[in-house]
């Protein structure tokens, strides 16, 4: 039903917005990997609502509770189930929406596909379920680590506000330096006075999350259906407000010979890295790169025009806690779906050759 993510390292999520918890099951992650509990922490924080005035003031602390497949901090090999309890929840915020449909929201098609709602906060389709997708996510990074893989996300681009240099030519160290976690001070501060005056305004704005993973050795990928980018992407445009996914250099404008990555040896150096560090799907050793599009937030401090559950024109104002910019807390979801993604992938990887 759309609630599992990954092929041998598993994650499933469960859990509402505005419900008691939510929480999710990790299998496949192997036995006897160190927990430390503080990076899984730092990486909550940076998705938590209420980090700072760009954006939602919803104070969830986001503690983890670890219900089973951890002992003594070391992983277990059986499954990993933890929840995350809502505390800040404000349901009577949305008392209105009962009946009525906000635009560009999930509302509409969780109706027509289920004939049930939770309108409460977007209930299942809300970005709250994210939460659980950076827990799975930290623990594969920790596991990563091991390998000598880093991940590192970052925001590029606000509406038309945009970082000009490659991450090659940007001190990624510097990414939460600030609260929009763009590593150039400078564009950051355009982007941030930017993002103020659009959520004065009672309006929202999208952009654009650059993200490179670093040390990944030729070989990890699925031919055909299971190529790496395409399980990226996949990971991507499974996240709230995304849509869409480029990897390595647009090439639509240039030649082949413009683009081609030159092979220099068999431990797979290359010329350049037009491919995004990917090519037939599988892992090349060269850097993974890559752009997330993110569409401006749907739900804005204005009167919008809708309908009701029987079909009745209506204007819908919109009251609660909002994000006017998803962006700099987006950051870590993206980080925690590529580690998802790559560790899923390594352990695949072993079972491919004696």
């Amino acid at each position: 039903m759309g609630n599992t993510f990954g092929k041998i390292f598993k994650l499933s999520s469960f859990g509402e917005s505005h419900g008691i918890a939510i929480g999710g099951i990790i299998d496949g992650c192997p036995a006897g990997l160190k927990i430390d509990f503080d990076f899984i922490n730092k990486q909550l924080k940076r998705r938590r609502p209420g980090q700072s005035k760009l954006t939602s003031s919803r104070n969830e602390s986001d503690n983890v509770e670890f219900l089973s497949g951890i002992f003594n901090e070391i992983t277990t090999g059986t499954p990993i189930g933890f929840v995350i309890k809502n505390k800040d929840h404000k349901s009577k915020d949305y008392d209105s929406l009962k009946n009525t449909f906000r635009p560009s929201h999930a509302d509409f098609t969780y109706d027509k596909k289920y004939g049930i709602r939770d309108y409460r906060g977007g209930g299942r389709s809300s970005a709250r379920e994210t939460a659980i997708r950076v827990v799975a996510g930290a623990i594969a990074q920790l596991l990563l680590t091991k390998l000598g893989v880093s991940i590192f996300a970052y925001v590029s681009k606000v509406k038309n506000i945009k970082l000009e240099k490659s991450y090659l030519d940007l001190d990624l160290s510097k990414i939460d330096d600030n609260s929009l976690r763009c590593p150039d001070e400078e564009k950051a501060k355009e982007m941030m006075s930017l993002i103020n005056n659009v959520k004065n305004d009672g309006d929202t704005v999208g952009g654009v999350i650059s993200a490179v993973a670093k040390g990944v050795p030729p070989g990890w990928g699925e031919p055909v259906f299971d190529k790496l980018h395409a399980d990226l992407a996949k990971a991507m445009l499974s996240i709230n407000a995304v849509k869409g996914f480029k990897y390595g250099l647009s090439q639509t404008e240039l030649l082949g010979s413009e683009v081609n990555d030159v092979i220099l040896d068999y431990d797979g150096n290359t010329k350049s890295n037009n491919s995004g560090g990917i090519q037939g799907g599988i892992s090349n050793g060269n850097d993974i790169y890559f752009s997330v599009d993110f569409k401006p937030v749907a739900t804005i401090m204005k009167p919008q025009e809708s309908i009701n559950n029987n079909g009745d024109k209506v204007l819908i104002n919109t009251k609660g806690r909002h994000d006017s910019c998803v962006l700099p807390r987006a950051v870590p979801i993206v980080e925690a779906m590529t580690a998802l993604v790559l560790v899923d992938h390594y352990l695949r990887s072993k079972t491919n050759k004696i």
